[in-house]
């Protein structure tokens, strides 16, 4: 069973599953973060959902590139949680499913392809109280701390 962090579903909507992934990515004696500005500031572990006919790792590699610009390396399963919440973006409710990675930023070689996405690097500390969301925190916590 995959821990569910966040509030609890409310069994009067239909929530549609979207799994993605997610990764903790070490730089500077920090982490490289993403900060998503729409639909309202918030930062992120970079990730996201995988696309149809893409593996988790092919799905990991192009959603860091597009929120960050940075390639990756040797990314490493690290677990997953689940939370139920509404995507104002895609206008649905879902239940996500976030499978977390650590991986080793390796050159940024671009600017994000992501529109309303800045790539920063921030501690750990702060990663762990001011990341979006509990289950990313949970991990920056578990893993990082």
């Amino acid at each position: 069973m995959i821990r569910r962090v966040g509030a609890a579903p409310d069994p009067s909507i239909r929530y549609r599953l979207r799994p993605g992934v997610y990764a903790i990515l070490p730089l500077r004696r920090g982490l490289l973060v993403t900060l998503q500005t729409d639909p309202g500031p918030e930062l992120q572990l970079p990730g996201g959902g995988i696309d149809p006919g893409e593996s988790p790792l092919q799905a990991l590699h192009r959603e860091v590139f597009e929120e960050t610009g940075w390639h990756i390396a040797a990314p490493r399963r690290l677990g997953a949680f689940r939370r139920f919440v509404f995507m104002p973006e895609y206008d649905l409710w879902a239940e996500k499913i976030c499978t977390i990675y650590t991986a080793r930023p390796v050159q940024q070689v671009s600017d994000p392809t992501e529109p309303d996405h800045t790539p920063m690097v921030i501690s750990v500390d702060q990663a762990a109280t001011e990341l979006g969301n509990e289950g990313d925190r949970l991990f920056v916590e578990t893993y990082c701390l």
